[in-house]
């Protein structure tokens, strides 16, 4: 995993600092969603492993089935990806330009599991209160998960805050094996 970051890295920072430099995030950030959405399709996976296909053939065959979703700069970028055989790495491209997008916006992606459902009121509140924690605009995304007996897990990026029943159970039980 770390490999794939670090070989995605360099072409994930060049669509951004072009993207942010021509003021088009948001259409890039598209086109490299459609990109990555492609690219993990079974069919098309297996066209991009072809030995046989050239690289350029492999870029024309990718842009052909994205279609008018790239435009010129997208297509260009999508055919240097190709000549440096770094296809397979498009969805991983995809995830870091979204993340650099998200820093310039002072935007976070907060996971939050609950083991009951949160109401509107209470996921405001907690987005809320995260906001003003991480000093960033949060975007919640919540989900159930019965496991957790009670409580909350939440996910920002590297930060886990886990108030949930069973990890406080679980960390209870590790202090008394100690």
């Amino acid at each position: 995993m770390a490999e794939l970051t670090t070989l995605a890295r360099p072409y994930a920072k060049a669509a951004f600092e072009y993207a942010q430099a021509h003021q088009q995030l948001a259409d890039w950030s598209a086109a490299l969603g459609v990109l990555a959405a492609v690219s993990r399709d079974d069919t098309v996976r297996q066209l991009l492993k072809e030995p046989q296909l050239t690289a350029a053939a492999k870029a024309d065959a990718l842009i052909d089935v994205c279609g008018d979703k790239l435009n010129a700069p997208a297509q260009n970028f999508v055919r240097t990806v190709a000549e440096n055989k770094r296809l397979d790495l498009l969805p991983t491209i995809f995830e870091m330009f979204e993340q650099l997008k998200a820093e310039q916006e002072q935007l976070v992606e907060v996971e939050v599991t609950s083991a009951f459902a949160l109401d509107q009121q209470q996921q405001d509140k907690l987005a809320k209160a995260l906001s003003a924690r991480l000093s960033r605009e949060v975007r919640l995304h919540a989900s159930e998960d019965a496991s957790l007996i009670g409580g909350v897990v939440i996910r920002a990026g590297d930060l886990v805050i886990d108030g949930s029943v069973r990890g406080k159970l679980a960390k209870l039980a590790e202090a008394l094996k100690s």
